[in-house]
């Protein structure tokens, strides 16, 4: 074990294979105080050994908060959470329910391979880059003694259990590195202490962000129109079905699976927002008015017309409507539940296309789950997250899901929904104080997620652009920087045979889409406008930036033609799998989402009515 002492102050601890030497060398200061640290390790054993190095630095910290960008955020998972992923807890050893004191995790897991712990008074970061010579390279938190400690790991290390999607834990999985005599490696890593202020990971990580830039160029296939072209026609030649006026949520690439034209594997059902309904055909009704198509103005329209003549006895949405059984709940254990992220986005983007259709029918659904909402509102602003379909009893009010209607609430017009989303705002504003947004969507129950972040930047940039007030444009800042705490920095190695390593994929610019389901994915897209209208509102152009990124990295691995990327034109995935989780890191899921056309279409649409871009011609 060799000690070296940070010039700033502090040390790290450097655990390498004996008997051997470890030289270091320090980089100069950055403007966020990381430091460069380049080690020289040197096995000088007489026989072959197996070993890694591990390097660690900690804090005094009786409760210590966590941040592995994309991947681990304080603790992780909420107690009251039913959604099993990995969760930290002090003093804890049960890894059958995935609870622990100490994780260890694979680099290519994490947005940004790097491991920050904040303690009683400071806070400290260790940042490393996915692969080094040793391998995978690990990401390590544990807190002990009452001090946290981070570290960065050569080769990697899961434990105490391997995580895979599901709540039952896979055994705890290893890189191993074999160790000959005389061998010498040089490993890179960065570090720096942190202040107390959680949201110091902000300026540290847009720092390494520009840093990464130049080894992660991203190469999009198609510019912003003719990408926009492929998902208007994957949503209506594949998802949307005139009986009776749906976006299947999900169409099997492969058509002829069981020799039923793919039926067998198509999601006969559709959500009224999230990863169907009314936010995806407002993109596809606004490119058909923009492109003169009347048979995507008309499907659009049957869908949006479809929900807003079935509203639930309490008057807001349903949650989903499946063919065999119709309009039911949303996807939560809990009977007859709505769930309010959901209903919030559908009422959102039904509100955005009344500005291009004003239908009676359209109008009124709006309006009748607008009163709804408010009507049940606590005095404290909290606008519930699971409501009772038949009498519209708030079932639930954990979490930040009511962020969704925060921006619904203010793009209404009225006064009175506009003091509602202001109440609500300030509510929810306690999350992003924290640095922890957790319950957006269905299916993970009140884990954080990107979706949080996005449902944030879209409520606060709605009551700054409402109101113009300050308060609502930093809330908005701070949600924009949490929510590209899960953005991929760097391009993940993959297999060189794997689908997404022989066609090259970038993963620059995708989201993690929570550190439950750890694939990447688009939905950032959704608040394209919303960043590019924060950057022009702060005067900095960064956040913009990271909107286009986002959108140059979905214009990759697009299928324009049929038999492209194994699938038919338009047919566009949610899943790329840039590590082991789900499926095989290399791997992408071979279904097409209506959300992953719909919200490419909506991005896309966005940039262009934004900055007038004659066709053919790319936006960057």
């Amino acid at each position: 074990m060799v000690i070296i002492a940070d010039p700033d102050g502090g040390e790290l601890v450097v655990e390498a294979p004996e008997p051997g030497t470890v030289a270091w060398r320090w980089g100069e200061r950055l403007p966020t105080g990381r430091r460069e640290l380049r080690l020289t390790v040197r096995y000088d054993g007489a026989a072959p050994a197996a070993g890694r190095v591990r390097v660690s630095r900690s804090v005094p910290a009786a409760d210590p908060w966590w941040l592995i960008p994309g991947l681990f955020y304080g603790e992780n998972r909420p107690a009251a959470c039913e959604r099993v992923f990995p969760r930290f807890e002090a003093g804890a050893d049960r890894p059958e329910e995935m609870v622990s004191s100490r994780w260890g995790f694979r680099a290519d897991r994490a947005a940004t391979p790097a491991v920050m712990a904040w303690g009683d008074v400071s806070g400290v970061a260790l940042i490393a880059d996915e692969d080094s010579p040793l391998g995978t390279t690990g990401l390590a938190i544990e807190h002990a003694a009452g001090r946290a400690t981070v570290s960065v790991v050569f080769p990697y290390q899961e434990y105490p259990i391997t995580y895979y999607g599901s709540a039952l834990p896979l055994p705890a999985q290893a890189a191993t590195h074999v160790w000959q005599p005389g061998e010498e490696h040089e490993l890179t890593l960065a570090t720096c202490a942190l202040p107390a202020d959680r949201h110091a990971y902000a300026p540290l990580l847009r720092e390494d962000h520009e840093l990464r830039l130049p080894g992660a160029p991203i190469d999009p296939w198609e510019d912003v129109e003719s990408a926009a072209g492929i998902a208007a026609d994957g949503l209506y030649r594949w998802h949307y079905d005139p009986d009776p006026g749906v976006l299947l949520e999900t169409v099997g690439f492969d058509r002829e699976v069981s020799g039923t034209n793919g039926e067998r594997v198509d999601r006969q059902a559709m959500h009224v927002g999230w990863v169907s309904g009314i936010p995806w055909a407002a993109a596809l009704l606004a490119h058909g008015l923009r492109r003169g198509r009347p048979e995507h103005v008309d499907a659009a329209a049957r869908v949006i017309d479809f929900i807003c003549a079935n509203l639930s006895p309490s008057g807001t949405f349903w949650g989903t409507w499946y063919r065999h059984a119709g309009w039911s709940q949303s996807w939560t254990p809990v009977k007859d539940a709505l769930h309010a992220r959901t209903l919030g986005e559908a009422t959102l983007f039904l509100l955005r296309a009344l500005r291009l259709r004003p239908e009676p029918g359209w109008l009124a659904a709006a309006g009748s789950n607008l009163d709804a909402i408010v009507a049940r509102q606590r005095p404290d602003g909290n606008l519930g997250t699971l409501h009772h379909a038949a009498t519209g009893e708030v079932l639930s009010w954990s979490g930040a899901s009511g962020l969704t209607w925060v921006a619904a609430l203010a793009e209404a017009g009225e006064e009175h929904y506009l003091r509602a989303a202001e109440r609500a705002g300030e509510y929810y504003a306690a999350f992003v104080d924290d640095e922890f947004l957790y319950g957006a969507p269905e299916d993970v129950d009140l884990a954080p997620t990107s979706e949080n972040g996005y449902a944030a930047v879209i409520a606060y940039m709605a009551l700054h652009r409402r109101t113009g007030e300050p308060r609502w444009l930093d809330l908005a800042r701070r949600a924009a920087d949490w929510m590209l705490t899960f953005r991929y920095s760097y391009n993940v190695r993959f297999p060189p045979r794997s689908p997404l390593g022989v066609y090259g994929f970038a993963t620059r610019g995708s989201d993690q889409a929570s550190p439950s389901n750890q694939h990447v994915h688009a939905y950032g897209l959704v608040c394209t406008a919303e960043l590019i209208e924060l950057s022009q509102a702060l005067g900095d152009p960064y956040y913009a930036e990271r909107a286009h990124e986002t959108l140059e990295c979905f214009r990759q691995l697009l299928p324009a033609a049929d038999g492209d990327v194994n699938a038919y034109r338009g047919m566009i995935t949610e899943r790329y799998y840039q590590t082991d989780c789900f499926q095989p890191k290399g791997m992408y899921l071979t279904l097409s989402h209506a959300w992953s056309a719909g919200v490419l279409l909506l991005a896309c649409e966005q940039v262009l009515a934004r900055d007038r871009v004659p066709l053919g011609q790319d936006s960057r």
